[in-house]
């Protein structure tokens, strides 16, 4: 579904990507995660287009996204901080983008309902608590039905039931057939609803497997432990070389 192609970034003399290649396929949730200045946030605005590498190719349903734009509107975006006008309330806001969003006459106000948004619908932006704030975000990602979702930090600011209602969303989703590309720092939030990692250091891949195999190398059962594990076996044979 997303083809990476030998995707290439750099800003000055940092690299933020080095030569990556990946293929994210239907129906996985895909976890990205790596240390700061991994790599991870670069290789998600290239495929949102926010940032052009000066090598290599992303592709999404055989298309090039430089010259098939019309690629966005499949992807739900939740970012790790959302910024909307302050003075409007999370009604007016949800209304607004309905209104922009011309290619569709249905939505998905699943999550709406289940954090209760209709009884603060009249809130502004302005008073939310960073809390609120993520669950509007999450609603706007999936609202509008896409095929591809990109969810940075999703749980972050989001209190245990909310959390846990997103991650119930994000396993009814990708059993739907729907790609989802997470980021998070929290590993243990990953657990249960992760069914491949992709592991990014110094803008390289070091690896994109499945949990289950992981999970079996390693003999671990918490992604936490399974990173670890294998983060100190590289690091033993890194000393020993």
């Amino acid at each position: 579904m997303i083809s990476v192609e030998n995707l290439t970034k750099s800003f000055g003399k940092f690299k933020a990507l080095d030569n990556v290649s990946l293929d994210f396929e239907r129906g996985n949730t895909i976890s990205l995660v790596g240390p700061n200045g991994s790599g991870k946030t670069t290789l998600i605005k290239s495929i949102l287009g926010l940032v052009i590498p000066e090598k290599g190719a992303i592709k999404i349903n055989n298309n090039e996204i430089k010259t098939h734009y019309a690629y966005r509107s499949q992807i739900g975006y939740m970012p790790q901080i959302g910024r909307y006008p302050e003075n409007m309330t999370i009604r007016q806001v949800i209304n607004m983008l309905k209104e922009i969003r011309t290619d569709r006459n249905s939505y998905d106000e699943e999550l709406i309902e289940s954090f209760g948004l209709p009884a603060i619908q009249n809130k502004t932006m302005r008073s939310l608590s960073g809390g609120t704030r993520q669950k509007v975000s999450a609603c706007l990602a999936f609202l509008f039905l896409p095929d591809i979702f990109i969810l940075d930090e999703p749980t972050a600011g989001l209190d245990p039931v909310s959390s846990e209602l997103l991650k119930g969303k994000i396993i009814k989703e990708r059993a739907n057939g729907k790609l989802i590309l997470i980021t998070s720092h929290v590993l243990s939030d990953l657990d249960d609803i992760t069914s491949h990692v992709v592991y990014l250091q110094d803008g390289k891949l070091m690896f994109y497997k499945g949990v289950d195999e992981l999970k079996k190398s390693t003999g671990e059962e918490k992604l936490n432990k399974v990173i670890a594990a294998i983060m100190k076996k590289d690091y033993l044979k890194n000393q020993a070389n």
